[in-house]
């Protein structure tokens, strides 16, 4: 089993600028330590040039209390120097199992 030491972006939503009733994510990055439980990937086809690659690998971090309080919203995970959506999230105290899809390409911090 493979170490896991990244950063998690969670999205909380804010209202911007304020009373305007438009609300946007704002990314928060924390970084934790874990385990890769899984490790896969999967290569879809697309109605583009090049293939999208989804990864359907586990990952198994340390929770802390915000983690806990808060792991509806997160949105992505850096791993391998990329950052992946967060397709399924788990809690299984003492730990969050974060399942991977495909690249993030939305707002960072």
């Amino acid at each position: 089993m493979a170490r896991f030491y990244g950063k998690v972006g969670y999205g909380v939503a804010v209202e911007t600028p304020e009373g305007s009733g438009i609300w946007v994510d704002q990314i928060i990055e924390l970084p934790y330590k874990g385990d890769v439980v899984r490790l896969s990937r999967n290569l879809v086809a697309a109605q583009q040039q090049n293939d999208n690659i989804t990864l359907g690998s586990s990952i198994s971090i340390v929770a802390d209390q915000y983690a806990y309080s808060n792991f509806a919203f997160i949105k992505y995970v850096e791993y391998l120097g990329v950052l992946w959506k967060a397709s399924t999230v788990e809690v299984q105290t003492p730990r969050i199992i974060i399942t991977l899809g495909g690249v993030y390409n939305g707002p960072q911090d």
